[in-house]
């Protein structure tokens, strides 16, 4: 299946977390969306690779997306190596995506900005067709390279070289990182609390949104990085 945008995380959630509203938006644009996760996030505090799995199914049917895979790295030990590339060029060349959408650049956890660089690596090195690859169907795969690569902001405040306009989707953006059920808020879990447990993370990612909305003068955006400048047709494309 070609994909428009293709998405990819660390960690299960961190799609959600970083750009569930973009996705939202353009899966109601009709755009075809997928995405991967690096790792299962065996090292996270609460919960269990098993439990995140099923939550990561709850929140794929949640959105609507037209696929998702694990690639089963290695939790906060995976290596910007030959073989993880591979890896992530064999997925880039299944989807065929025209955008890739990655971890921030850097962030407070080291997972992030390493998969960030990770992912970008092998979008380029997707596009060299001596860069064998075998796919699912044991067939050798062609080169594919998406025509941009964006990193979607976390934890850390990053000034974001643009914004999305997610105001009619941070409803049901919220509603779906809360498919996470073990990960955040709950009264009654007796699991160490972390920095995305607290009562009050999801009103920092509000405000966050907020935060980004204002600059474009919306309700709620999100903001994204870019690796080179962004083209336009014309100046009211900025508007």
């Amino acid at each position: 299946m070609k994909l428009d945008i293709l998405a990819f995380g660390a960690h299960p959630d961190d799609v959600e977390l970083g750009c569930a509203g973009t996705l939202l938006k353009h899966l109601h644009l009709n755009n075809k969306v997928g995405i991967i996760d690096l790792t299962r996030g065996e090292l996270g505090t609460r919960g269990t690779p098993e439990i995140r799995a099923t939550e990561s199914i709850a929140s794929t049917k949640l959105m609507g997306i037209h696929a998702r895979e694990t690639l089963s790295m290695e939790d906060g030990l995976f290596e910007i190596n030959s073989i993880n590339k591979i890896e992530i060029i064999k997925k880039i060349r299944k989807y065929q995506p025209e955008i890739v959408l990655a971890n921030a650049i850097s962030d407070r956890h080291p997972d992030h900005g390493r998969a960030s660089q990770l992912i970008s690596e092998s979008c380029f090195l997707s596009g060299l067709i001596k860069v064998k690859t075998i796919g699912d169907d044991n067939e050798s795969q062609n080169s594919w390279k998406p025509k941009a690569v964006y990193h979607y902001i976390q934890d850390r405040y990053i000034k974001p070289d643009f914004v999305i306009d997610v105001s009619q989707f941070m409803e049901k953006k919220i509603e779906v990182i809360k498919s996470f059920k073990s990960q955040f808020y709950n009264p009654d879990s007796d699991e160490p609390e972390t920095p995305i447990s607290t009562k009050d993370f999801m009103d920092f990612l509000l405000a966050r949104s907020i935060e980004f909305g204002r600059i474009i003068n919306v309700q709620y955006a999100e903001g994204y990085t870019t690796e080179r400048p962004v083209g336009l047709e014309s100046l009211f494309d900025l508007i």
